[in-house]
């Protein structure tokens, strides 16, 4: 019979500067010479935020004050299997120090991708230098100079993950928009995901693009490189898997909950987002019918946070539902 997998307890901690602490491991351990997110085992039957702070102190000196769910990832190895239940820690007392020797280092985001992690470490890698808020553009009017002054109201508030989602215009005019909106991100330090055919993502140096169902079904491989996102929208665990086959970054899974644009879409619920979490090797978000105070009830059901189109776009006053999203980001 296999062996269960081992759980264990890891730490993304990111410091006020947003820089996040590594730990290397030691040469004669499994993946030695790697670097990880700090953790360690779960001991049977110990509950996984307890085993987080014993283990933050037994190799760090630690504790963690502010720690919330990011994901849990599962691991085949040649000769193991791994369960990481990861946290994301914002804030700690004490100093970290490499209470069993092992070197540390603070990283900024920029950085991270190049260093080297365990393969099981790459959907946490994500989701560390993913927001916990993804928004979705509404379709643009015929001037598109409201639309690019809407934009540059919410990325100017802090939105700092966007899909310009236009299905109302053809490829030229979409084309045309993505650049002007291309530029107005970069402007905030926003990144930008296109939804259109992954060339022309390319093309405009996009911070990505982001797969409708119809356009993963299509594919057999990775579009892009990994220096920008691959996102996909998901409806159900089939397409989840080929969203894993083609090696995506995240996903969005939809719809969560009812909403007055897809009146006749039956929802999946909270327990159908669990169930999309627990089978999903990389980051989700949770779409349809979201709004702030649902924020933390996603994280607890395994999300990376919540996909927003109407609940931020339309809004009459957007700055306001701005801020009360940004506000209840742990």
């Amino acid at each position: 019979m296999p062996h269960p997998p081992i759980h264990v307890a890891v730490a993304v901690i990111e410091n006020p500067r947003g820089e996040f602490l590594l730990a290397r491991r030691p040469e004669h351990v499994h993946q030695g010479g790697l670097w990880e997110f700090p953790g360690g085992k779960v001991e049977p039957g110990e509950d996984i935020r307890v085993a987080l702070d014993r283990e933050l102190h037994e190799e760090l000196g630690i504790t963690a004050q502010h720690a919330r769910p990011l994901l849990r990832v599962r691991h085949n190895y040649p000769d193991k299997s791994v369960l990481l239940d990861v946290w994301r820690v914002t804030a700690i007392h004490g100093t970290p120090h490499g209470r069993e020797g092992q070197p540390l280092a603070w990283v900024a985001p920029s950085e991270l991708r190049t260093y080297q992690f365990p393969l099981a470490n790459a959907p946490i890698v994500s989701a560390a230098l993913l927001p916990s808020v993804y928004l979705i553009t509404g379709e643009p009017e015929a001037d598109t100079a409201q639309f690019l002054q809407r934009l540059e109201r919410v990325v100017s508030l802090g939105v700092r993950l966007v899909q310009l989602r236009a299905k109302s215009l053809d490829a030229d005019r979409y084309r045309a928009l993505a650049h002007d909106a291309l530029h107005v991100c970069r402007a905030h330090h926003a990144q930008l995901l296109l939804n259109c055919e992954p060339e022309l993502a390319a093309e405009l140096s996009a911070a990505g693009v982001h797969l409708s169902s119809a356009r993963l079904a299509a594919l057999r491989e990775r579009p892009l490189p990994r220096t920008q996102w691959v996102a996909a929208s998901v409806h159900s665990l089939d397409q989840l898997r080929q969203a894993q086959a083609i090696d995506v970054d995240f996903v969005v899974v939809s719809p969560v909950l009812p909403t007055r644009s897809h009146p006749g879409a039956v929802p999946l619920g909270w327990d159908g987002l669990r169930a999309m979490t627990e089978s999903a090797a990389v980051p989700v978000f949770a779409l349809g019918g979201m709004n702030a105070e649902q924020l933390w009830r996603s994280y607890e059901h395994g999300a990376q946070g919540v996909a927003v189109l109407s609940g931020i776009w339309s809004a009459d006053d957007v700055a306001a539902r701005v801020r009360e999203f940004l506000s209840r980001i742990q």
